[in-house]
């Protein structure tokens, strides 16, 4: 897989949640914190998202919001709707009335268990996708195929909606990325799109197993040592052998969580020949002695729609 699949890959738990959210104006509603990320699309009409002490943000057909850490926030038809709703599952779908219809697609994902992935960690709390004509086509596309099958569920929508789920984020962060990448070189789009320094990731992607060394991963990506350092640093948010530890790390609870091999197995694969180290340095990441880490249960996220 790719650098970006991967590292969803290693943080995304369990399976999404989605549905559809009908309200006439007035309305308002309050989105509390979820254990996972969470998004919006306005399928019809329009909305303000108002978060905690921060400035609220419009948004219209085709919006698409993400809240990467399930930032909780109000949605109101018009500022000056007051809140009635505290967003709940179970609660009902539509509520008829005589003022302005506003649909939208709810969702949330669930992730693993503190331990995050930089990439995830450098999006702001509200990421916002204007609909704009002619961009992000493919995030469009996905959000339609998904509204179908939610909207008239066919034979076979039970598979298509989580799959459809997970392109969506992907879409998502794509999306992200490069308009991030039309403003700057810093940050994951700039890691990304630097060919030294996404070579560098890709072979710790490919082996985390492997005894890298800054040296090795300067060879790989065709760069001096200090100018991969400097350039990996200022991308990626930390050098490049902390980002090796901490990919080490997120396999590795990746794989305690979806297989349930012997742990010196899983040991082994992250670059620990001895699972005494292992486990001490997974503890210092998660917490949690590996052991403990795989039959803890991640919560399933709670999105009310």
């Amino acid at each position: 897989m790719d650098i970006l699949s991967e590292a969803v890959a290693a943080i995304r738990t369990g399976n999404p949640t989605s549905g559809m959210f009908v309200r006439h104006a007035p309305w308002g509603r309050r989105y509390p914190v979820v254990p996972g990320a969470g998004f919006h699309v306005v399928l019809e009409g329009s909305c303000w998202l108002v978060p905690p002490g921060g400035a609220p943000m419009a948004l219209g057909v085709g919006d698409v919001v993400f809240m990467p850490r399930g930032a909780d926030h109000d949605l109101v038809d018009s500022l000056g709707s007051t809140v009635t709703e505290n967003a709940r599952p179970g609660e009902p779908r539509e509520i008829s009335g005589p003022g302005v219809r506003t649909a939208l697609l709810c969702g949330a994902y669930g992730l693993g268990r503190q331990r995050s992935h930089p990439l995830l960690g450098e999006l702001p709390e509200f990421v916002h996708l204007p609909a704009r004509l002619g961009r992000h086509a493919a995030l469009r596309g996905a959000v339609d195929l998904l509204v179908a099958e939610i909207a008239e569920p066919r034979p076979g929508s039970d598979a298509a909606v989580p799959a459809l789920l997970d392109t969506l984020l992907l879409f998502i962060l794509r999306a992200w990325l490069d308009d991030q990448a039309r403003d700057r070189t810093t940050g994951w789009a700039g890691a990304l799109a630097d060919p030294a320094v996404a070579a560098a990731l890709r072979a710790v992607h490919d082996d985390p197993a492997r005894s890298w060394t800054v040296p090795d991963l300067s060879d790989v990506a065709g760069v001096s040592r200090a100018t991969l350092a400097r350039r990996f640093t200022a991308t990626v948010g930390e050098p490049p052998l902390t980002y090796v530890t901490r990919w080490r790390m997120l396999t590795a609870a990746r794989l305690l969580r979806e297989t349930d091999g012997p742990i010196g197995v899983v040991a082994r694969k992250v670059g620990y020949s001895s699972e005494f180290a292992f486990a001490k340095a997974f503890k210092r990441e998660y917490g949690l002695a590996p052991g403990q880490y795989r039959r803890a249960e991640d919560k399933p996220p709670l999105v009310a729609v």
